[in-house]
């Protein structure tokens, strides 16, 4: 799944996990104009093409390599 586009995800930008949420919920609270991206994508080198990468981007600007997934929760 990684390398096709950079994933949007729920947290604002932080430079560490210093206070983060330790449940796996989002970590809203921060920078509203800057949010993370991970995973990398067609354009990377294949070493930044990894779930573990995170960088963080202006929500306001678009790229042909940023995008989202979309996930639902189904029910037993």
């Amino acid at each position: 799944m990684q390398g096709n586009v950079w994933e949007w995800v729920e947290d604002a930008w932080h430079d560490n996990y210093d206070r983060a949420p330790t449940d796996g919920s989002g970590w809203v609270q921060g920078d509203p104009d800057y949010r993370v991206v991970r995973g990398g994508s067609w354009r990377n080198e294949t070493s930044l093409v990894r779930a573990a990468i995170r960088d963080k981007r202006n929500i306001h600007v678009r790229f042909d390599t940023l995008g989202f997934r979309v996930a639902r929760t189904l029910s037993p």
